[in-house]
Parts: structure tokens; C-alpha cells; sequence
């Protein structure tokens, strides 16, 4: 990777966010050159959210085990989104009670009602789907959350449902969970026009 442009990115996480979608993206970011800001409602610069792993092995659906604590580094009650050049939203169980915060999904729209891009990953997507800004959109997301989305007038994204794929639609970038990492954080990165060597 050479000589990305700067951007500042937003990233919403709380409690039992999905470690590795929130540790690998945040260091990805950085280490292109990027700035990231993580928030949560309620949360401070220098607090924490307990993140938590969930692993695909054999069982119907994920298991899940404790994570780490992963930092806050802005303050939710400050955000404005015209200081911002992208969103990153991972997965985990967090989505499901930050989705019922009004600012959230606010701040979500008004990325959306600007342009700028962003990056869902896994069960981030019933944030999306809350805040009302997948209708006729291409993605996808962790399977379980399909109906959430097909619900919300999304398109569920022909990728064949692997989980090391990701579905690019306009400003949106979408993956069902943290294999897809490589993928999905090419994609968001070319939408901030960073410049990746092949």
C-alpha cells in the first residue's frame, strides 16, 4: 500500500461489538494513514466497550467468547458528521441496542444523505436497516440479519453467501462477517480513495 490520503473515519461501537470487526478495521485504517474516531453513546474519550468473538465452527450459528476492551477515543455527544470522510460499522451483538438510539441512526442518514462511504460489516447491518437507508440497495450481511435487510427493500447481494466476500453498492460496502475482511476493507478503501498497490 502506497501513500494513502488521510481521511477521517467515524466508527460506531458499544458493548459486545464484534472484536475482530472492530480491532482489524480500526488498525487497517491506521495503518494506511487514515484517522479514526470510535464512539459510543454514553461512552467518553478513554473509556471502554467489552468486545466480544465470535467464531464459526461447526455449530448452526456462531459461538461467542469474550474479547478484549477496546478503547473510545471521541466523544458521541460531539459528532458531527461534516468533520467526517467515511463510517465504518462493525457487527457483533452491539447493532441490536445501538439501533434503538435516534442519534445513531441519524448520524447514519446523514452519511448516506451526503455520499460518503460506508463500510458494514456482519450484523451492522440492522443499524442500516433501522435507520431506513438499504431500500433498493444492494448488500448483504451475517445471514441471520437477510431478513432484516430483504424486510428494509434491500437486495440481498448474489455473492453466493460465502463469507469471504463483499458487496459494493454506490457509497455502501457490505460483508456477513470478519473473514471477509480483506475484501470488504479493499472496497471501502478504494471509496475513500486511498491507492492500494496490487
Amino acid at each position: 500500500m502506497a501513500k494513502p490520503k488521510g481521511k477521517k473515519i467515524l466508527m460506531l461501537v458499544g458493548d459486545f461489538v464484534e472484536d475482530y470487526e472492530a480491532m482489524v478495521p480500526f488498525q487497517m485504517l491506521l495503518m494506511v494513514g487514515h484517522q479514526v474516531d470510535t464512539v459510543c453513546p454514553e461512552k467518553k474519550p478513554g473509556d471502554t466497550v467489552r468486545t466480544a468473538v465470535h467464531d464459526f465452527e461447526g455449530d448452526q450459528t456462531y459461538s461467542e467468547k469474550p474479547g478484549h476492551n477496546f478503547h473510545i477515543t471521541a466523544n458521541f455527544d460531539h459528532i458531527k458528521v461534516k468533520n467526517y470522510d467515511g463510517l465504518v460499522i462493525p457487527g457483533g451483538r452491539a447493532p441490536e441496542y445501538l439501533r434503538l438510539n435516534n442519534r445513531i441512526l441519524e448520524i447514519v442518514r446523514e452519511f448516506f444523505d451526503a455520499g460518503k462511504p460506508v463500510a458494514s460489516i456482519c450484523h451492522g447491518q440492522q443499524i442500516l436497516a433501522a435507520a431506513g437507508v438499504v431500500e433498493g440497495r444492494e448488500c448483504t450481511a451475517y445471514p441471520a440479519v437477510g431478513p432484516e435487510l430483504t424486510a428494509a427493500g434491500a437486495k440481498w447481494c448474489g455473492i453466493n453467501d460465502t463469507f469471504s466476500n463483499a458487496c459494493v453498492d454506490g457509497n455502501l460496502v457490505t460483508a456477513p462477517a470478519w473473514p471477509a475482511h480483506p475484501e470488504w476493507m479493499r472496497a471501502f478503501l478504494k471509496l475513500l480513495g486511498s491507492t492500494i498497490e496490487p
